[in-house]
């Protein structure tokens, strides 16, 4: 597809990431009763990256030996963001871990002016911050109060920043799908050692017919298709965009909660999601339709 179209659905392709992600918070939390973070990984990015390498079978004729390194550098930050992300699960709520995460996208705005020199305007650290706020209140109570799971949540919130700042830089003249299959491969092949080194391999529970249905969840659509999404999105949009609309996992979390597990509607809750709202025009359209000239044309600030 051209770089036009590309630009055109990058935006709903991490929108849709963001949906599907919305989705695990509470299926992790309950997969890891029985399977260990390390392994639960490992069966994830491994699955998911046959799943991807099958379906992108005829682009493989594009592979050079520099996809390794890229696919290692990039499984690096995946690998310890979900390391991370899941391990703080363990000793933390689905919600507050929706919320920790979602720091990176205030992160992600001053990473890719230091890493990638991409300067956020003053529209974009607004967006990220009023996103982080909304979320806040969607995702928290007036208990809270930071353990150690929390803490592994926010650096794993660091590493995924680090991910979608790095990523575009690492793609430059590269299929997207196939250095995705190779980062997924890298991400489960850390994962294996890992668990070899610290964790016993889980094979009772994997004989549970009951663990099969997550596993498929979490490796095939969270996985190989909402990551596929997440890189393509992040190749070819704004880095702080990009950050904003995949922060929406947190709120889409939040909606799956109260749509399938009774979870209460609030006052609260009503002013975090039109926070995040705010957040998404001001980014986006940069309240332009509020500037106008007396003759009817948008004014520059």
């Amino acid at each position: 597809m051209s770089p036009d179209v590309m630009r055109k659905v990058a935006k709903p392709l991490l929108f849709s990431a963001a949906l599907i992600w919305g989705s695990t918070f509470v299926m992790i939390k309950d997969t890891l009763d029985s399977v260990p973070t390390f392994y639960l990984i490992a069966i994830r990015f491994t699955l998911g990256s046959g799943v991807l390498a099958l379906a992108c079978w005829k682009r493989w004729k594009q592979f050079t030996p520099d996809y390794l390194w890229r696919g290692a550098m990039a499984g690096c930050f995946l690998f310890l963001t979900y390391l991370l992300q899941t391990a703080g699960l363990t000793t933390t709520t689905p919600s507050k871990s929706a919320f920790f995460t979602a720091v990176y996208c205030v992160m992600v705005p001053f990473l890719a002016w230091g890493v990638a020199k991409v300067r956020p305007d003053r529209y974009h650290v607004v967006a990220a911050v009023l996103c982080v706020a909304g979320i806040g209140l969607v995702s928290l109570d007036e208990r809270l109060t930071l353990n150690f799971g929390d803490l592994l949540t926010l650096l794993s919130a660091f590493f995924c920043a680090c991910n979608i700042v790095v990523l575009p830089l690492l793609s430059r003249g590269k299929d997207i799908s196939l250095l995705t299959v190779c980062q997924f491969t890298f991400t489960g092949l850390y994962a294996w050692v890992g668990g070899a080194l610290t964790e016993t391999f889980p094979a009772q529970a994997l004989l549970n017919p009951e663990a099969y249905l997550p596993l498929l969840y979490l490796s095939v659509l969270a996985t190989a298709v909402a990551l596929l999404f997440q890189n393509v999105g992040m190749v070819w949009c704004n880095p702080t965009s990009a950050a904003l609309l995949l922060s929406l996992e947190s709120v889409f979390g939040v909606l799956f909660s109260i749509l399938f597990y009774g979870d209460p509607v609030t006052v609260q809750l009503v002013l975090g999601f039109g926070l995040v709202f705010l957040a998404i025009v001001c980014s986006e359209t940069k309240f332009s339709f509020l500037r106008k000239k007396p003759g009817g044309e948008a004014l520059d600030l």
